[in-house]
C-alpha cells in the first residue's frame, strides 16, 4: 500500500490462494475424493471388449457401471451379444438379437436396430459369410487420401502419377 497499490488485502489474498499448489490455504483434507464416473467413450470401449481380456480395474468399472442402473445392464448385455454375433459369424441368430432390442425399450439400440432392419441381408451375408470387401475399402481410401492432397495444387498428371505409384 506504502508503493501505490490501489487493490485490497483481500485481492491479494485470493491471488496467493490461486497460486498455492492444492489451490487452497490448507491442504487438501485426507478423505477419500469419489471415483469420477467413465466418459461415454470409455463405456462404451468396455461394452465392446471381450471381457476376458479386460484388465481388473477395468472389470471393476464395468461391474460399477453395470449396476448402476438396470438400462445400462440390459444395454451392455446386448452389445455383448452383437459383438459375439459378429466375431462369431452367427448370424443367424440376428432375428433373436432384434426382437431382444426390441423388447428393451432403449431408443438409442433401437435406432441402431431399424438401421439394420433397411439393409437386413447385407448384415446377414456379413454376419456369416467369410468374404470381406475390407481391401477394396483400403484402396479406396488411399485414392481418396491422395486426391485431397493434391486438391487445389496439382493437375491430373502429377494425381495419375501418385495414384499409380501408391497402388
Amino acid at each position: 500500500m506504502e508503493q501505490g497499490y490501489k487493490g485490497s488485502y483481500e485481492s491479494v489474498r485470493n491471488t496467493i490462494i490461486r497460486l498455492l499448489p492444492t489451490g487452497r490455504k490448507y491442504g487438501t483434507s485426507s478423505l477419500p475424493k469419489p471415483s469420477a464416473l467413465v466418459t461415454s467413450w470409455q463405456a462404451t470401449f468396455l461394452f465392446l471388449r471381450r471381457t476376458e481380456k479386460l484388465s481388473v480395474e477395468e472389470l471393476e468399472t464395468l461391474v460399477h457401471l453395470r449396476e448402476l442402473h438396470p438400462e445400462v445392464d440390459r444395454t451392455a448385455d446386448l452389445v455383448q451379444q452383437f459383438t459375439h454375433m459378429l466375431r462369431t459369424r452367427t448370424g443367424e441368430k440376428l432375428d433373436d438379437w432384434l426382437a431382444r432390442v426390441a423388447e428393451s425399450q432403449i431408443p438409442e439400440l433401437q435406432s441402431f436396430a431399424l438401421g439394420i432392419e433397411r439393409d437386413k441381408a447385407a448384415v446377414i451375408a456379413g454376419l456369416t459369410l467369410p468374404h470381406s470387401n475390407g481391401i477394396v475399402e483400403g484402396k479406396v481410401n488411399k485414392l481418396k487420401l491422395i486426391k485431397r492432397m493434391g486438391y487445389g495444387r496439382a493437375e491430373f498428371p502429377l494425381l495419375r502419377q501418385r495414384v499409380l505409384h501408391a497402388l
